[in-house]
């Protein structure tokens, strides 16, 4: 048995071999004729192919931890599309190639929003990158031409491009044009982004200062998107309020 196992694993057969014993005795007990043995081994393998596939996109997309849509209060935001949103999240966005452009003020829930929609993508068999603006122009901004043209490889590549936090941070008068290198292509190829911003697109020059290519940037991102603003307060004020109101009604009783 120790032998077939080894003979199972050498030729890529793994699940068949992980559960060798219980296969052998399930298919004995049943009686199961050679054409049944070999859909149960199929079966069983394009399982664990599938499951090795998700847990190898979940890993790449670096999306990290977040609270699922179910915890998000649709009533909380003084103004939320959230029928644009929902079709989002069935990625209806993804098979037209559209970019989605979520904007509003800090703790609005626009990266919550992001990181569900692209869960929903790598569950639905979709590569993913999850980044903020400044880890991918960090990454990018590398001294080698070489090493930064693989760099921006990188994130022209995945079916969804996710960056996050556009505008929380300056950057110097290259950094426009190291995205710009990045956004352009995806756009030439129809592949989708999601980009999260606190600040409306007038006011990105604040943040990418004397960047040329920052009109034909903008351009590219919006030219196939849907751009939805979510007006609110912010929730982890309001849960630092909430928490603050229930420590005040514990001490009174």
């Amino acid at each position: 048995m120790t032998d077939l196992k080894k003979q199972l694993l050498g030729i890529g057969l793994t699940a068949t071999a992980g559960g060798i014993d219980d296969f052998i005795a399930h298919v004995t007990s049943k009686r199961l004729g050679p054409a049944e043995i070999l859909e149960k081994i199929i079966a069983a393998e394009s399982a664990e192919r599938a499951r090795r596939s998700l847990e190898r996109r979940m890993l790449r997309s670096r999306l990290g931890s977040f609270k699922p849509m179910a915890d998000f209060d649709w009533n909380w935001p003084r103004k939320i599309d959230r029928p644009l949103l929902e079709r989002a999240l069935s990625l209806e966005f993804l098979g037209e190639g559209r970019n989605l452009i979520l904007l509003g003020p800090n703790g609005v829930g626009k990266t919550m929003i992001s990181r569900n929609i692209a869960h929903a993508a790598v569950q639905a068999g979709h590569s993913v990158l999850f980044r903020t603006a400044s880890e991918i122009i960090d990454d990018v901004s590398r001294d080698s031409p070489e090493l930064r043209r693989r760099r921006i490889a990188l994130y022209t590549r995945p079916h969804l491009l996710c960056i996050d936090e556009v505008g929380y941070l300056s950057y110097d008068d290259h950094a426009a044009d190291l995205l710009y290198k990045i956004i352009n292509p995806r756009y030439e190829k129809g592949r989708s982004i999601i980009i999260s911003s606190n600040l409306a697109f007038k006011d990105w020059t604040t943040v990418f200062p004397n960047a040329t290519c920052i009109v034909t940037l903008v351009d590219r991102l919006t030219h196939h998107a849907d751009i939805t603003m979510i007006e609110a307060d912010s929730h982890r004020q309001r849960d630092s309020e909430l928490e603050a109101a229930a420590r005040g009604k514990s001490r009174k009783r």
